[in-house]
């Protein structure tokens, strides 16, 4: 008995200790947070130390200020500027003397292929004309009969659908001998050939050759593509949060990423309506002035220019950053020997020359305060060493 009651006081004693120390840990904890929540935000100078730092004082101003966006993108052309050349009709390639880089006119002959079923296409043709020509005499002789009543009306309409009929195949005959590339009349003069010539649709220059002499080509098969550079463009990639400030006719600077140095300039043509699988929409944009150099595909850095906008604006070297954080200094008080500083928290807003824009906080005096503009740097580098001797 006695046992189980010096057991009981035991544990009485241990839960006592055990609520002292959480008790304890809590109020340590509460500590730490009110030395954070003083954490030092001013900053003391004397005289001397303020001369030292060169230190100038200003105020804030309101400039217009231009929001640049930033973008990537790449050299592209039209779709009617971009060619793939195949043959409308399968056979083999007999010759062909192009390489990749040629420049080419339109109409020129790219390659010749042939095909034996070249031959019996242009036959049916033939044929089928010569068998028009007689059934064509036959039907303005059952016409003129069917008026006098000397032949019946149901072969008079039997010779007309005849006709109509042959008729339209020739027609179709035509129609895909010129697809092939085959020039119909040339065929009554009895010009029958087994090659056809493949002829350029654009000027430009070849971008791809996929053939050689021999080789059996399908109507799928890319024979080569043809690129007219005279009309390139950029496609710029826009970020989903930039896109309402993109506007059809801004300005844009653009370099090549093979030699950011040399600037282009060019304008917004258009801006697509869908937001890609990246959160980006996709603006076309024209160069103000063609140049040889831009090649399909390649790759470039971009700055559109928005429309000036007033902002809060302080020089450059007014904000400074630290731990993530933009700073400005501003003048709290002022005697024969000291100076007192406040730091204040900003959100830095775009840099433009030699000002930067800024949010200020909600009750901060514009009109009266007295901001560091020259030596702010000094003022962050003061406080961070008494930090590391505390």
């Amino acid at each position: 008995m006695k046992y189980s009651s010096l057991k009981i006081q035991h544990l009485t004693l241990f839960l006592i200790l055990t609520l002292l120390f959480s008790c304890s840990k809590k109020e340590d904890k509460a500590a730490e947070a009110t030395a954070e929540s003083k954490a030092v935000t001013t900053v003391e100078l004397t005289q001397a130390q303020y001369d030292n730092a060169n230190i100038e004082l200003g105020k804030v101003s309101t400039k217009n200020i231009s929001y640049n966006i930033q973008v990537t993108g790449m050299i592209d052309v039209p779709p009617q500027n971009l060619i793939s050349v195949s043959a409308p009709m399968g056979g083999f390639v007999k010759s062909t003397s192009l390489l990749q880089g040629t420049h080419i006119h339109k109409g020129d002959v790219m390659a010749e292929i042939e095909n034996p079923e070249f031959i019996t296409l242009q036959q049916d043709y033939i044929d089928t004309k010569n068998k028009l020509s007689f059934l064509s005499q036959e039907y303005d002789r059952q016409k003129e009969l069917n008026k006098e009543n000397v032949s019946s009306a149901k072969v008079f309409q039997q010779t007309t659908t005849d006709y109509k009929n042959l008729k339209n195949v020739l027609n179709a005959l035509e129609e895909k001998l010129k697809l092939i590339g085959f020039n119909p009349n040339s065929l009554q003069e009895g010009k029958i050939s087994s090659n056809v010539k493949i002829r350029a649709a654009i000027s430009g220059y070849v971008t791809a050759v996929n053939v050689n002499i021999g080789k059996y080509v399908t109507p799928n098969d890319i024979m080569f593509e043809i690129v007219d550079i005279k009309h390139v463009h950029a496609e710029l990639n826009v970020f989903e949060k930039d896109i309402m400030n993109v506007q059809i006719g801004q300005k844009v600077k653009i370099r090549l990423s093979n030699s950011p140095q040399k600037e282009y300039s060019g304008h917004i043509h258009l801006i697509n309506h869908k937001i890609n699988a990246d959160r980006t929409v996709r603006v076309h944009a024209h160069f103000d002035e063609e140049n040889p150099v831009f090649i399909p595909s390649m790759y470039l850095d971009a700055e559109i220019e928005t429309k000036d906008a007033k902002a809060t604006v302080l020089p450059n070297e007014a904000v400074v950053t630290a731990e993530g954080k933009s700073y400005i200094y501003a003048l709290k008080t002022k005697d024969a020997k000291n100076y007192t500083f406040d730091m204040v928290e900003v959100k830095k807003g775009i840099t433009e020359n030699e000002f930067t824009a800024v949010v200020l906080p909600a009750h901060f005096d514009v009109t009266n305060a007295q901001i560091v503009t020259k030596g702010a740097f000094s003022l962050l580098s003061k406080m961070l060493n008494a930090g590391e001797e505390e």
